[in-house]
């Protein structure tokens, strides 16, 4: 009989995709694979990719559970507070239910084992009443983990609410914070941003802490990251946790694994637009920069428009993904001006297949947001970035790529046309572009090794299956 694993994320895009690949990539390994999706979500799914999208297969079915929040935007993402809040009191039961129908059928095997999302702590009240052997992925950096890891801690030593709005701009998050031990120079702004409030009851900071904090209830918890990339934070989260497995950079493994019937299996909540691909094909090798804030960024109408300009200005060929729910408020409108103006140099796409635009050989930079799956794909992939982070961990990876991988450049939230067109133009085509360039090169072929048979990476998932899964 085959193992059979429950695998569930967090219900927004940027979990989802690497949860599904590592899905995919238990199926290759012989899993029997049931996959977890809330019925908001599985909604998007059919709109996005069509009914196809989830129909699954005889050993690969997908299922819902309901994620307890009233209606909303059926195209959006979910407000993230209210969305950890409500999981927290109303997930566990449903899930509970599930798992029990699923045993209970007979033409499948029994649950053996739960990969859950390490925000989704409550599957670990289900794993143990159950007696079913769990481990928690967490798809942060391990960089972002450990700074999440340490929002008690700031809770406890007073850093953490703000004592009024005006340490949000009076240099107060410029302290460094010099007690996190593999995060050396670390100052409160690069650290995970939900602390960023005055509130002592902010939902994001107390969910955040318990869902670190049950991690060590697990069987194991591991990171779509590589050793060589994240050694000195990767060293110090081993010494608080039994067993730490990284299995990344996932998409290169997945690559090395042969999917078959699985490549219809796809997890975009948007409907991609694959025209983009071909306009690349007709641009020069590293000429296009592409531009993509993510699933859940949104910005101001007025950061648009400068953004916009900034981009028209750099004179530079760019792919811009523009989300229908980008700008706060409202439909993200570009001038006709803007337009006219860079008709002939860009192209604007609502989504698109972003692994396959990351390994097109014209894309020469990417503009990002700096989400970990846009990092780690970047990294993959050897094209360096220029950082806008907004939110969450954003803060931490972009201070990692800048300061300790040497791959990017950072531009704050409120810079002007001036600040973007000179970063796009000095990324594009200056001496700091090629040299980030050069070195994002060599953090790809080290996490192409980690990632072929013999690679650190590689022999962790093995070694995660065998002693984690199967000797149950």
């Amino acid at each position: 009989m085959k193992p059979h694993a429950l695998v569930i994320p967090y219900p927004a895009q940027g979990h989802i995709r690497p949860l599904l690949k590592l899905a995919k990539i238990l199926h290759s390994k012989g899993f029997y694979i049931t996959f977890v999706n809330t019925e908001f979500n599985h909604q998007r799914l059919v709109r996005a990719q069509g009914a196809d999208a989830v129909k699954g297969f005889l050993d690969f079915q997908f299922k819902t559970i309901p994620d307890g929040l009233p209606p909303s935007d059926p195209d959006a993402t979910q407000d993230i507070p209210a969305l950890c809040d409500s999981i927290q009191k109303n997930c566990l039961v449903p899930f509970l239910n599930l798992i029990e129908n699923l045993n209970d059928l007979l033409d499948s095997p029994r649950v053996s084992c739960i990969v859950s999302d390490g925000v989704m702590s409550f599957t670990l009240e289900a794993a143990e009443e159950l007696n079913i052997p769990e481990v928690v992925f967490f798809t942060t950096s391990a960089c972002g983990f450990m700074g999440y890891l340490h929002y008690a801690e700031l809770v406890a030593r007073g850093y953490v609410p703000l004592k009024d709005e005006s340490w949000l701009t009076n240099g107060y998050l410029d302290t460094t914070i010099d007690w996190i031990t593999g995060m050396k120079g670390i100052r409160l702004k690069d650290l995970p941003s939900f602390i960023r409030t005055t509130n002592p009851e902010d939902i994001m900071v107390n969910y955040n802490i318990v869902q670190t904090r049950n991690a060590s209830r697990a069987k194991a918890i591991i990171f779509n990251t590589y050793d060589e990339l994240e050694k000195e934070v990767l060293e110090a989260i081993q010494t608080k946790f039994d067993q730490v497995y990284t299995i990344g950079p996932l998409q290169l493994l997945e690559q090395n694994v042969n999917n078959g019937k699985l490549d219809s299996v796809v997890s975009s909540l948007w409907k991609e637009d694959v025209g983009c691909l071909q306009w690349l094909d007709q641009r020069e090798m590293n000429s296009v920069i592409y531009v993509n804030f993510g699933s859940i960024t949104v910005m101001s109408a007025e950061q648009l428009q400068e953004f916009a300009w900034g981009l028209a200005d750099s004179q530079q060929y760019f792919l811009w993904i523009i989300r229908p729910d980008l700008v706060n408020g409202e439909s993200a409108i570009l001038s006709a001006e803007f337009l006219e103006r860079t008709k002939d140099r860009g192209i604007l796409a609502g989504w698109c297949p972003q692994e396959k635009v990351l390994e097109h050989p014209s894309v020469g930079v990417f503009l990002t947001h700096c989400g970990w799956n846009s990092t780690i794909e970047s990294i993959s992939n050897g094209v360096p970035i220029i950082c806008w982070p907004f939110f969450a961990e954003q803060q931490t990876n972009c201070r990692y790529s800048c300061s300790n991988w040497k791959i990017g450049v950072e531009i704050e939230s409120n810079s002007n046309r001036e600040k973007v067109a000179e970063s796009v133009k000095e990324m594009m085509e200056g001496e700091k572009g090629r040299e980030m360039k050069k070195v994002a090169l060599e953090w790809k072929e080290k996490a192409q090794l980690a990632t072929k048979p013999g690679g650190s990476s590689y022999q962790n998932l093995e070694k995660l299956i065998n002693t984690t899964f199967l000797e149950n």
